[in-house]
């Protein structure tokens, strides 16, 4: 007797017709986790403030994806007005929203915006991470509510909690921070119809770690109980957990992602 072969798109086929908007999803976490959610077979709305080629950056086994299944809205979420058009596009594409994932993050770190002054990095961080993250989730969450069913996925840190020393560490500390202890709140206001949790990356090999000094390199492999660094492919499979039925009982949870934090 021949064994049973399963078709090839039954993931797909399990999430069809459900749709996701992860903001700041032109590279790093953000375009894993969309690639991620593709995958699954999730019609996926892209946006980042910059402009990109959806078509470009889904390469690999997704380069012939049915282009129907994804769209890309330019937005920058630390602007109201664009936040508003964001949330009004992304539910007009489907007529409804089932996942939002924030994702969209400032970059304090590399490029010019390294060399801004602590309020001004500040700033920066509170427009995008924060207010963005807010701004949306009160939006589109306010409509998974009506619409009866829905998954929010923030993006805090792991170490916002912990705390590390820095300027930087600061300010990731007080940016993360808030939207950790805005998403608790959250869940609360909009259970139990949607389902609102964070993901606490650690020491992910985003375009800072990629070329981060010799000394970071091994901070990272004896801060972590793993001794590496983590990917944005690994923070995707958590995303992609708590977006799914699956995690039908976790709601406002803190999931640290981090290899397991060692104190050495």
């Amino acid at each position: 007797m021949k064994p049973k072969k399963t078709p090839q798109n039954s993931k797909k086929q399990k999430f069809s017709g459900l749709t996701a908007l992860v903001t700041g999803s032109n590279s790093g976490i953000g375009l894993a986790i969309a690639r991620e959610f593709l995958t699954d077979g999730y019609d996926v709305i892209l946006t980042g403030r910059s402009p990109f080629d959806a078509d470009a950056v889904l390469t690999g086994e997704l380069k012939d994806l049915d282009s129907r299944l994804y769209t890309h809205i330019q937005a920058d979420v630390s602007d109201e007005n664009d936040r508003r058009r964001l949330a009004d596009q992304a539910w007009d594409w489907r007529g409804r929203l089932d996942i939002l994932v924030n994702c969209a993050g400032a970059d304090i770190l590399t490029g010019k915006t390294k060399k801004l002054s602590f309020e001004e990095k500040l700033r920066l961080l509170w427009s995008v991470d924060v207010l963005g993250t807010v701004g949306l989730c009160r939006d589109l969450g306010d409509r998974m509510k009506t619409q009866g069913s829905g998954s929010i996925i923030n993006i805090g840190w792991d170490g916002a909690r912990r705390g590390m020393a820095g300027d930087s560490s600061e300010l990731f500390a007080l940016a993360k921070g808030a939207v950790e202890s805005f998403s608790l709140s959250l869940a609360q206001t909009l259970a139990p119809e949607v389902r609102v949790n964070v993901i606490a990356p650690g020491w992910i090999q985003t375009k800072w770690g990629t070329g981060a000094p010799a000394q970071w390199q091994e901070k990272i492999r004896r801060q972590t109980l793993s001794s590496r660094w983590g990917t944005p492919e690994e923070i995707a499979s958590v995303a992609a957990f708590l977006a799914s039925p699956a995690a039908g009982y976790v709601n406002g949870q803190i999931i640290d992602v981090n290899g397991g934090f060692a104190v050495k």
